[in-house]
């Protein structure tokens, strides 16, 4: 079985590059979303603590069986540690036995930046030039960057209550070509934007923004609620726009379309990729893509993952599973190590 700690992901990003990695994980996606009828599909299992939740992500087809652990604590920052950290495993759907086990803490900031920006290509305006940049945690610079990778942004927008995670945020991006602009609140950054994501860490019901405030157009990826009772955009917006989600049973737990039914919901991405119906229709209407993270999205990353660890030859090997010379004689693996006294 091989695995993939955090130091072969970062070695992996050095070989191949950010953008490189991030153009073939959207690649990727794509492909998946559009086998999207092939997939064994479930919501989520979680389970909710007072400070968090801890969820695992379940998605297999014939030929793969993938899941991933993760957590969603959004007061861990307050103690030094991540608020969002997973694990993933990768497994051959032939026989059951794994083929990988990955790091995915990383790879669930690219992976969920790469989906943002796939939904964004059948949303988006083709010639959409600025970014808002609501929330500036640990997901900002991912998103900033997957987005870059498909629209040629000229002007990145962005605000944060947390000044010290804008001056991250402003540092970390320093060296790229578009244009920072750090602002004093929320409707500062997001006036006449073309795309406005929001991430922040919030974890009650909020309006980050009124529809009034979103000019004719705009394209807004809304990654930031995915928990029942989170949100961070009005009912009001979500019954203007055009509603793109990942999996309609998951979202409508966890994601902003909580406060809708489900005919608010105009269509699940798969059927945007797959051309069964029609994404942007004209330059004034808004859109929203009410992501939370499906297993489609891990499924993907994993396999772009156990690809690429194969052709580099990346990750260690490790004995975790038995091997006797007779499959039926599992007690064999043992003998030689008991004590006969």
């Amino acid at each position: 079985m091989k695995v993939m700690s955090i130091n072969d992901i970062q070695k992996l990003i050095k070989i191949i590059g950010l953008k490189a990695f991030l153009t073939r994980l959207i690649l990727f996606l794509e492909s998946d979303f559009a086998r999207w009828d092939t997939f064994h599909k479930s919501i989520r299992h979680a389970t909710y603590f007072a400070h968090g939740a801890i969820e695992l992500m379940p998605c297999a087809n014939e030929q793969f069986y993938a899941f991933k652990y993760v957590n969603s604590y959004p007061g861990n920052t307050a103690q030094g540690k991540l608020s969002v950290i997973g694990i993933g495993q990768l497994s051959d759907a032939t026989t059951g036995y794994p083929l990988l086990l990955s790091e995915m803490t990383l790879l669930t900031a690219l992976r969920t930046a790469a989906t943002g920006a796939l939904a964004a290509k059948y949303l988006a305006r083709e010639d959409a030039r600025s970014l808002a940049m609501i929330g500036t945690g640990a997901q900002a610079e991912f998103q900033v960057i997957a987005f870059n990778s498909l629209f040629p942004l000229q002007q990145i927008r962005y605000f944060d209550i947390d000044p010290a995670a804008m001056a991250k945020f402003s540092r970390n991006l320093a060296s790229y070509a578009f244009e920072l602009i750090p602002c004093a609140n929320v409707g500062e950054a997001i006036h006449n934007t073309d795309i406005i994501i929001t991430a922040t860490a919030t974890t009650r019901r909020m309006r980050l923004f009124e529809l009034q405030d979103v000019a004719a157009g705009t394209h807004i990826h809304a990654m930031g609620g995915d928990s029942p009772g989170k949100t961070e955009l009005s009912q009001t917006l979500l019954k203007a726009a055009k509603i793109v989600v990942e999996f309609i049973p998951q979202t409508l737990k966890e994601g902003e379309v909580q406060q809708c039914d489900a005919s608010d919901i105009y269509a699940e991405l798969w059927e945007l990729v797959t051309k069964r119906k029609r994404g942007r229709e004209n330059a004034t209407e808004i859109t929203v893509f009410d992501s939370v993270g499906f297993a489609v999205e891990d499924f993907a990353a994993l396999r772009l993952v156990y690809e690429l660890a194969l052709e580099h030859q990346l990750g260690s090997e490790i004995a975790l599973l038995p091997e006797p010379d007779d499959p039926k004689d599992l007690f064999s693996v043992l003998i030689p190590f008991l004590n006969q006294n």
